[in-house]
């Protein structure tokens, strides 16, 4: 399933290639989010024609709907969504997290979590998870064995297992609880899944633990030795980029050990610098919204550390920029010639095809890194390259 090609001499990067049931993908790589069966603002030969292999869909979403019958009568979500490529599946695990704490930022910041109408947790215990759907209020069920059934609905080249991601301020005793449930949960989606699932569907289990070192090495101890075909990081990864680095460098670590040949995915992660420090601590795939939320709120990607790798095109200072979002950027929107002006005008003026544009831009922006990085590993120059890149200039 996952051939190692190249390995890094002086950090625990690697190239390689997955080998799936509907294709091939090149590896490290980004995986855009198709969370209920579209990459928002683009259509599935947009996503395929700037680099990408692979999309993820949510299960927890997909179960709400369009629904586990549905997706049975149309053969699966890629032949529902018109995507021939692979497809890697979330547990919906993560949203049980965000359901009683919200979102990660949420966390931090000490938001909580929303709206009773967004939907609410109404007991997690040993069978799974009760709550509250956002769509109508109705009372809904996700446990292990639900969340491999729709995810074998659905097709997925890759199936994760349903997992508990506790926050970070978690009591260690309260994250060993829940990490110990996710590790018997692991127990029961393989035996679902050797007993019912597609054989060439591949399963992956996820590392948790929280932020204590003692509690990720066991994860990983545990998800390495269940059989699993690759291993997923989850979990919230702490207060900041430095520990969520810390964190990882932890897993990978061990990791290498453990299961050195099988492949890594961070779930959640994929700002520019993380996705660097990420390949240089050896996780082979990423998943993230960032990428396509921020083109939807009037943000670009572009080569620029310092202010975060980003530009908001709503700010006053372009509406009368004739300049392109980035200079030399040959992604559809910069080589139609659309300037920081009119891209300004379209958000001021509610236009969608503004959200469709920056959304081509910026996913085009991250598959470009991510091939620099393979090539800069391939070619044994990934640590010069990734000074570049983090200093703003061209590998």
């Amino acid at each position: 399933m996952f051939e190692i090609r190249t390995r890094c001499p002086d950090s625990r990067a690697r190239t390689g290639v997955l080998q799936l049931a509907h294709g091939r993908v090149q590896t490290p790589a980004f995986v855009p989010l198709a969370t209920r069966g579209a990459v928002k603002t683009l259509e599935p030969r947009d996503v395929a024609e700037l680099g990408y292999e692979i999309v993820l869909g949510n299960t927890f979403h997909l179960l709400l709907s369009p629904g586990l019958e549905l997706m049975q009568r149309f053969g699966g979500l890629g032949r529902f969504m018109g995507w021939p490529a692979p497809i890697i599946t979330d547990s919906g695990g993560f949203q049980v997290f965000s359901l009683g704490h919200g979102s990660v930022a949420d966390e931090i910041k000490g938001r909580g979590r929303g709206r009773e109408s967004d939907g609410a947790i109404l007991a997690i215990s040993e069978d799974g998870v009760r709550f509250r759907s956002y769509l109508d209020g109705s009372e809904q069920f996700l446990g292990p064995e639900t969340s491999m059934q729709m995810q074998a609905a659905l097709g997925s080249d890759i199936a994760l297992v349903l997992d508990e991601c506790t926050p970070f301020h978690a009591t260690r005793e309260y994250t060993a609880r829940s990490t110990a449930r996710t590790h018997r949960w692991l127990e029961r989606c393989l035996r679902w899944h050797a007993g019912h699932g597609p054989a060439e569907q591949a399963v992956y289990g996820i590392v948790q633990g929280g932020v204590d070192p003692e509690l990720r090495l066991e994860s990983a101890e545990v998800v390495s030795a269940s059989g699993c075909s690759g291993i997923a990081i989850g979990g919230s990864l702490g207060q900041d980029k430095q520990q969520m680095r810390e964190v990882v460098g932890w897993c990978t670590e061990a990791l290498g050990r453990l299961a050195p040949d099988h492949p890594r995915h961070l779930l959640g992660i994929g700002e520019v610098d993380d996705l660097i420090t990420g390949v240089q601590l050896g996780i082979d795939t990423f998943d993230c919204a960032m990428p396509t939320r921020l083109a939807r709120h009037g943000v670009a990607l572009i080569a620029d550390p310092g202010h975060r790798w980003r530009v908001d095109l709503m700010k006053a200072r372009w509406r009368d920029s004739q300049a392109p979002i980035l200079d030399g950027c040959p992604c559809p929107t910069c080589v139609a010639g659309h300037s920081r002006g009119y891209l300004h005008y379209l958000f001021r003026a509610g236009e969608p095809t503004g959200q469709r544009l920056l959304t081509l831009h910026n996913l085009g922006f991250i598959a470009r890194l991510m091939a620099d990085l393979r090539a800069a590993i391939d070619a044994g120059r990934l640590g010069r390259v990734a000074a570049a890149l983090t200093a703003g200039q061209a590998p």
